[in-house]
């Protein structure tokens, strides 16, 4: 019962963050990137969440933040799912050599801490919010491989799987057609909580300045304008800092709810 309380809090929340993603221009009373006070500015009435030491409007650039925020993890959960899918799939279908080389590829890959390698890729990429996404997607793929191997492993040994190999279905509908359907739910669990993984990893090289390049607002950089006012203007840091924990909280939520909900041993 808790858990359901919790995820269903936490599939609130995120609503509300992607309803506010998809109005920003509306919600949002200025141009994230005008000038539009003294900078500095304490939270008041006409800037809610104050302004930041260009004077910009905090509320503003947090709103639209959350637009890229939201967009960098769907877009790098989305690549990730497609080739941990595929690859899994492969791997877990046909078995024997194909299996083995397609994990211990995983294997290598797993070998990287994978800040390192996004950092070292990015490093010889021009840092964009596009390669941002792509970096992303490409170097988080590994676990959802793993899990649909599993899952195909299991799988491909039921009745109805030999059945359409009896009569004579090809190997990708087998795999995509009929066993795919039925391998869904760790994916759709896996899609959630990478989500979360991708916006903490997004949020982390635009810290670090090897993520969405400034002026575009995104929680991160707004975190790295902070580092000098954390003193003078603690809401520059708060603001986005929440916005990232409430969101990551929320994905965490609604994937434990779903892995509960999908399991099942404890669905009823």
């Amino acid at each position: 019962m808790a858990k359901n309380k919790l995820a269903i809090f936490g599939l609130s929340v995120l609503a509300f963050f992607v309803l506010v993603a998809i109005f920003a221009p509306v919600i949002a009373p200025y141009n994230p990137d005008e000038i539009v006070a003294q900078e500095t500015l304490p939270p008041s009435f006409e800037h809610p969440f104050g302004t930041d030491d260009l004077g910009r409007d905090i509320f503003s650039r947090a709103v639209f933040g959350a637009r890229i925020s939201l967009t960098v993890g769907m877009v790098a959960v989305s690549i990730s799912i497609l080739i941990g899918t595929l690859l899994g799939a492969i791997a877990g279908y046909f078995g024997g050599l194909t299996d083995g080389f397609i994990m211990r590829f995983v294997d290598v890959m797993l070998c990287f801490p994978s800040i390192f390698l996004i950092l070292a890729i990015q490093a010889m990429l021009t840092p964009n919010i596009y390669n941002v996404m792509i970096v992303i997607g490409v170097t988080s793929w590994m676990g959802v491989a793993r899990l649909v191997r599993g899952e195909y492993l299991k799988i491909r040994e039921l009745p109805y799987v030999e059945a359409a190999k009896a009569i004579g279905c090809s190997s990708p509908r087998v795999i995509f057609r009929h066993i795919l359907p039925n391998a869904q739910a760790p994916i759709i669990v896996a899609a959630t909580l990478g989500m979360a993984g991708a916006i903490l990893t997004e949020s982390a090289l635009s810290f670090l300045g090897m993520g969405v390049q400034p002026p575009t607002p995104s929680w991160g950089n707004m975190l790295m304008d902070a580092q000098a006012y954390l003193r003078d203007a603690p809401w520059m840091a708060v603001i986005p800092g929440l916005l990232i924990l409430l969101t990551v909280l929320s994905l965490y939520f609604v994937g434990d709810g779903l892995r509960e909900a999908l399991n099942p041993r404890t669905a009823k």
